[in-house]
């Protein structure tokens, strides 16, 4: 029987569905792959005649407000910004939260419990069990907590292992997802950027992983490319908040086995996908060696740290010259958001033979000036995303920067050395004017 015939009394129309939302409620949106665009549209269409605070965290779905007029009765909250959010952010029509490091014996990172949780999954299986997808994040968390839960469903969910998962009694009403939903795809860097990458990712490769590690790969051109220059090593695992395009090749080739991982050994373990072709998404639905659980589980600096040799490489937008590590502000401006860059750095320098490695290009283009991104100090006003103290190794296209248990000047000379040569003499001088070296 169709799931659609079996559970006929609660499938109704996105429209009806979101008629449960109140003045005063919180209102959970299902993050990344797992926001229901039909359910999103029928709640934005309530814009101005109620009042409510919505958290839309990674999300696929932005209109919340009406599009130049005063009317937007929603207060709308995000932990992480996608270029899609910043122009709402400058704007002030969006709310950042700054999201604390997760445990996993903590409730989700909201600081009330959400009222109506919209949430995108599979259809039920047999005994009635829906899956996430290929998003977990922190919808199992939010499905146990919420007062009312709403499902989208969408028969293009693969199905996983871990906690990715949640029983169809626990939805007040269904809804179909729209058939123009369509996987995320990753918006191809420039050809700059792949020359650049490449060539960080292949010193990383080759000096920096070792065979047996665990590894976390961060969001970023950079970081998100490591996959393809892994393929010589051999009994690598994954644990990390997203997982990327090219883990599943590296899974099927023998060279990510898991087998020497001190927690969940054999398995790919993440929170969520990030993009992945859809014939990679073909290659691990219903393979077990995949298992996705909530960000408080993978983020969990406890967690991360029991991994021996574990490798958390992740991306910035500044370094200043003590080995500060800013990833989220541009001064005082709102870029992106923590992430889990502060805990798993944190977490890998807490690991037995654990290295935290941060990957930029030397320089970027800001309205057509190239500037470096090794820096004598941060703009005011700029997060300090991970601290000096946990600075350990850094590479740039010029080659790679070792900090910890460093002095000060040792430092300074270090991080130059792997800036872009035109600046080198710049940061030399700044280096001598701010801190006598």
């Amino acid at each position: 029987m169709d799931w659609r015939e079996r559970y006929a009394d609660r499938l109704t129309t996105a429209e009806e569905a979101v008629r449960v939302v109140r003045d005063g409620d919180r209102v959970v949106i299902g993050m990344h792959y797992q926001t229901p665009l039909a359910l999103c549209r029928a709640l934005a269409a309530r814009n101005g005649e109620l009042r409510c605070e919505i958290d839309n965290s990674i999300s696929t779905f932005i209109s919340w407000w009406p599009e130049g007029t005063p009317g937007n009765t929603f207060d709308v909250r995000t932990f992480f910004l996608q270029a899609s959010d910043r122009p709402a952010m400058r704007r002030r029509l969006l709310e950042y939260v700054i999201a604390p490091p997760t445990r996993s014996d903590e409730s989700y990172w909201l600081d009330r419990k959400p009222d109506v949780f919209l949430v995108s999954v599979s259809p039920p299986d047999d005994d009635g069990w829906c899956s996430f997808g290929m998003s977990v994040w922190g919808a199992p968390e939010v499905a146990r907590e919420a007062a009312h839960v709403i499902g989208e469903v969408n028969e293009r969910f693969i199905r996983t292992g871990g906690d990715n998962r949640v029983h169809i009694s626990r939805f007040a009403a269904l809804v179909e997802a729209p058939p123009a939903w369509k996987y995320l795809q990753r918006t191809p860097p420039n050809g700059e950027e792949v020359e650049v990458a490449s060539v960080i990712c292949s010193l990383v490769g080759a000096e920096i992983v070792r065979d047996g590690d665990t590894l976390q790969m961060g969001t970023g051109t950079v970081s998100a490319a490591l996959a393809p220059f892994l393929s010589h090593r051999q009994d690598l695992g994954v644990h990390s908040e997203l997982i990327f395009g090219g883990i599943p090749a590296l899974v099927d080739a023998g060279v990510v086995s898991g087998a020497r991982k001190t927690l969940h050994p054999g398995k790919v373990v993440g929170a969520s996908f990030g993009p992945l072709t859809a014939g990679e998404f073909r290659a691990v639905d219903g393979d077990d060696r995949y298992e996705l659980y909530c960000m408080s589980h993978t983020n969990d600096i406890g967690v991360i740290a029991a991994h021996d040799n574990m490798v958390a490489v992740n991306n910035a937008l500044l370094v200043d010259l003590t080995g500060q590590i800013n990833g989220e502000t541009l001064g005082t401006e709102i870029y992106s958001g923590t992430g889990g860059a502060f805990a798993f750095a944190v977490g890998a320098l807490h690991a037995r033979g654990g290295r935290a490695v941060t990957v930029l290009p030397s320089t970027s283009l800001v309205g057509g000036e190239r500037r470096s991104r090794i820096v004598p100090m941060f703009p005011q006003g700029s997060a300090v995303t991970v601290p000096r103290g946990y600075a350990d190794i850094f590479v740039t296209e010029y080659g790679i920067a070792r900090l910890k248990g460093k002095t000060l000047r040792r430092r300074i000379d270090e991080l130059i050395a792997i800036a872009h040569p035109d600046f080198r003499a710049g940061l030399r001088a700044e280096a001598a004017r701010l801190y006598g070296r």
